[in-house]
């Protein structure tokens, strides 16, 4: 019920965690174990790497043996860069013991207020990177028509924003998330926005087949329990979808019968 194939590889949890914004490394290792999450996305540009035990960076601090690497190529304008730090990160997730993890979660973002991805360099990006055989799980807007280019080139997810990165609205896109997740033949992971487990529980209601997300856990006044508070809403909000709510009425109706049933 709970397990997501992306590419070659099925993963535990739908809830995948970013690295940001933690307030230390401990908060933020804590908060990733407690989320139950096997997919951690770490930007590349701000990625570090040592040989040393001393965890002196969350890369050193996170056992790679449980998680997955999700590189992604944040702080990217244009194609070529985002490209570039593409390769970064699949050696990164070589050096860490990962020899087949070719994903990147892409982005390209040229709007330096809203942080909305531009979907012609994601789109010419992502061309590229299929072709040289990244797994790509692409960052966009909640474009329906995208989302369907994105899968037909071949990339492995679309992952559609409910709102702008880091401002906690929640699903701003519903009418056209629900178009991505009904086209989609691939995951929909909805990604950005979500600000507290009722929300990340309404993506996964809507069909999505996961939840990206990080400031509403590293933001959280306890990130601890918002981690799993997330996990928790992730796990009900796939059960209810697959459950399949009731038929909505405009009129009352008992719930209690008027006449007596036997129950055998």
């Amino acid at each position: 019920m709970y397990k997501l194939k992306i590419g070659h590889k099925t993963f535990s949890s739908r809830l995948m965690l970013g690295t940001g914004k933690y307030k230390n490394i401990k908060t933020a290792t804590d908060s990733i174990n407690n989320s139950g999450t096997s997919i951690v996305t770490v930007a590349i540009r701000r990625a570090k790497f040592t040989k040393s035990k001393g965890q002196s960076n969350l890369i050193d601090a996170l056992n790679w043996k449980r998680l997955w690497l999700l590189p992604n190529t944040a702080g990217c304008k244009n194609a070529e860069d985002a490209i570039r730090i593409a390769s970064f990160g699949k050696e990164i997730a070589k050096r860490l013991g990962q020899i087949d993890n070719n994903f990147v979660k892409l982005e390209v973002i040229t709007d330096p207020r809203y942080l909305l991805p531009d979907p012609i360099g994601t789109l010419k990006a992502a061309e590229y990177l299929v072709k040289k055989d990244f797994t790509v799980l692409p960052y966009i807007g909640a474009d329906p028509i995208l989302a369907k280019q994105l899968e037909e080139i071949g990339c492995a997810t679309v992952m559609p924003l409910g709102s702008p990165i880091g401002s906690g609205q929640g699903l701003q896109n519903n009418f056209n998330l629900s178009i991505i997740i009904e086209n989609a033949k691939i995951p929909v992971i909805i990604d950005a926005g979500i600000g507290t487990a009722s929300e990340a529980s309404k993506a996964m209601e809507l069909g999505a087949d996961g939840v990206l997300l990080n400031t509403s856990v590293a933001k959280a006044k306890s990130p601890l329990k918002m981690a799993i508070a997330m996990k928790l809403g992730v796990e009900s909000g796939r059960l209810a979808f697959l459950a399949g709510r009731m038929k909505q009425e405009i009129q009352a109706k008992a719930s209690s019968p008027l006449n007596n049933i036997s129950y055998k």
